[in-house]
């Protein structure tokens, strides 16, 4: 398949965004939602943030108080033989799952869709308490003149939820609140009514099987969802055999709907592929992708703060082109392109 990654890649990396407070760094800058803004192409990016740490012998793990709205820093000894920091992302100890990079929303603006101005100060922070432990890989869908926003919210009280805002500049936000409740994410709202119902892709998780599947959900105001339904599930000896997860908006062809999303293998590598859903039904599945359009392959995809990873909440579809911004490896976005005739030449 030809797929024209940027030689500028990534295009934009950590040292690139300031940090929401001096006694903070950003490790991470990725997984963005993109939506075209005053001729502009504009992305909100999750930024992930942890506290500076002098102390070798300590870990700093972030946490909002809810009641002050802000960030305060929890101390654990590594030698402590309760505290499990085998995984880089989550700390679990005696005292419960701590995330150990907190997680707000900011964005950045450009003419040529590569180089980017960053803007000074974060454009979402969390502040309730769904959103204590940070909010997460926005997908941005523009309906009726507004640009909607939903997000991972993340908390050690409520789970993982989706939450979703609208706004009009990327200045000010309209906040309604959970619409799916936990254990869901990855969602992602279709840009018009289908048959005057509104249409959202999510990710619900059982917390008795582990299943991690597609659904569909519609609703009529785009806050409140109902009439949910399996739409795709994870396909073994597949790129996509572990789980799945919506990735960017879908956007709407001749021949249907085309979803980009990921799928995780049993070995935790992250993939990018596409499912063709029906224009009129689109919880009938026309055709889905055999192998990957996109697989880390290249070194800011192979290594990072999580490697082995390319994964979407953003994507435009111009003239026949798929512009794809995705996060590689838990620490960078990426941008790569490629003719949609290509991806319908790989599906099934």
């Amino acid at each position: 398949m030809s797929i024209l990654r940027s030689d500028r890649n990534p295009i934009i990396k950590p040292e690139d965004i300031k940090p929401s407070r001096p006694d903070f760094r950003v490790i991470g800058v990725f997984n963005c939602g993109v939506t075209r803004f005053h001729k502009e192409v504009l992305l909100l990016m999750r930024v992930a943030e942890m506290p500076v740490n002098p102390n070798p012998k300590k870990i700093l793990v972030p946490e909002m108080d809810i009641e002050t709205k802000e960030l305060n820093v929890i101390e654990f000894d590594k030698s402590d033989p309760s505290v499990d920091y085998s995984d880089p992302r989550v700390l679990k100890t005696s005292k419960g799952k701590f995330l150990t990079s907190v997680s707000h929303l900011h964005a950045a603006r450009s003419k040529n869709g590569i180089e980017f101005n960053i803007d000074d100060k974060p454009a979402m922070l969390p502040e309730n308490e769904y959103e204590k432990l940070g909010i997460e890989d926005p997908r941005i869908t523009y309906i009726d003149d507004r640009y909607y926003v939903n997000y991972n919210a993340i908390s050690d009280i409520t789970g993982v939820s989706v939450c979703l805002a609208s706004t009009k500049d990327f200045k000010e936000f309209t906040r309604y609140g959970v619409i799916f409740m936990p254990d869901n994410k990855d969602a992602s709202i279709f840009p018009e009514k289908i048959k005057d119902k509104y249409y959202a892709l999510s990710r619900p998780i059982s917390p008795e099987f582990g299943e991690k599947d597609i659904w569909l959900s519609d609703s009529s105001d785009i806050t409140a969802w109902g009439n949910h339904r399996l739409l795709m599930e994870a396909r073994e000896g597949y790129w996509d055999s572990a789980w799945i997860g919506g990735g960017a908006a879908p956007f709407k062809t001749k021949e249907g709907w085309v979803e980009i999303y990921h799928g995780v293998s049993s070995d935790e590598r992250y993939c990018l592929g596409a499912v063709l859903l029906d224009k009129d039904e689109p919880w009938k599945i026309i055709a889905r992708s055999e192998k990957p359009i996109i697989e880390p392959e290249a070194p800011y995809e192979l290594r990072g703060f999580f490697g082995n990873v390319v994964f979407t909440c953003g994507a435009l579809f111009e003239e026949g082109v798929v512009k794809i911004y995705y996060g590689a490896a838990d620490t960078y976005i990426a941008y790569a392109e490629i003719k949609l005739e290509e991806i319908y030449k790989q599906m099934k």
